[in-house]
């Protein structure tokens, strides 16, 4: 009986530890092994699951570029999140929801796909090169549907990690578009920024495209018509409420500017990323003075 009641208080306790750990939502461009190395992919997985590893509670996105082999990544696709259609510039785009787990890592990573978007497409650029002329919509498209697919888990995270240009559009969503949903309200946003991603536009219509609830075109005046890389950082920045220095190669004037914002901001640590990340997460809720 008394071995019971032990075992009845060790579970109390790990429902307890279990409701009361931080959730932190990764939303990444690139995550290995799924695509090539690069300091974007590796930190798309290091960085997940040392904080994982620190007892948090988190889930993480990624696109599902074209590139992605199905067969030898095990991904397969979760019928109950699929089927929602999201609306881009008066057009509908169905959207696919897929997971797969990295065994090594015992991290777990949904997918955001769509045939017009993703599937049959490479990442930023096609074979030859050539950067795609609607990334900025793709991006767009990415954003709300991690957005939208959480909010269909009932999760409710307090941190949302942004990693790489595809997830860039999420903290503007996040403070203007969804503050007033249960799911989002109190979430703090931290964007990692990195080296030249992209050279080229978004698109000329990325700020039609963006236009959701109670954003518009209008509502962006104070950014540059022809969007590139840089001027999407600056955005991110501008509704983020933490930073992150992911890489040393920045933009000199992304640099500056995210200094002049005097927010919490770390570089990324060679070593204890979990300690770093961790102290930057309770800064931005506002739990370490």
């Amino acid at each position: 009986m008394l071995i019971c009641k032990k075992k009845i208080v060790s579970l109390q306790k790990f429902k307890l530890l279990y409701t009361m750990a931080k959730k932190v939502l990764f939303i990444n461009t690139e995550i290995t092994p799924y695509v090539p190395e690069t300091p974007l992919s590796l930190l798309g997985k290091s960085v997940p699951q040392a904080i994982q590893e620190k007892g948090f509670e988190i889930r993480t996105f990624m696109p599902k570029w074209g590139i992605i082999n199905e067969r030898r990544g095990q991904l397969h696709e979760v019928i109950r999140l699929s089927g929602m259609n999201l609306i881009i510039d008066d057009t509908d785009h169905p959207l696919i929801i897929k997971v797969a787990s990295i065994q090594g890592a015992r991290l777990q990573v949904y997918f955001i796909d769509n045939d017009d978007y993703f599937t049959k497409r490479q990442m930023g650029m096609d074979a030859d090169g050539n950067e795609y002329g609607d990334n900025g919509e793709r991006a767009i498209f990415f954003a709300r549907g991690v957005l939208e697919t959480v909010k269909k888990l009932r999760w409710v995270p307090d941190v949302i990690h942004c990693q790489g240009w595809m997830s860039a559009v999420v903290p503007l969503y996040i403070k203007q578009a969804y503050q007033d949903e249960p799911s989002f309200a109190n979430t703090k946003v931290v964007t990692s920024l990195f080296g030249p991603e992209l050279k080229g536009s978004l698109g000329d219509n990325f700020k039609q495209c963006i236009e959701f609830k109670d954003i518009t075109a209008e509502s962006l005046k104070g950014y540059k018509d022809d969007f590139d890389i840089n001027e999407l950082y600056k955005m991110a920045i501008d509704y983020s409420d933490g930073l992150v220095v992911a890489t040393d190669d920045i933009c000199t004037d992304t640099a500056e500017y995210a200094a002049s914002k005097n927010i919490p901001m770390i570089k990324h640590p060679e070593d204890n990323i979990a300690m770093a990340y961790s102290d930057l997460y309770d800064k931005v809720m506002g739990e370490q003075q």
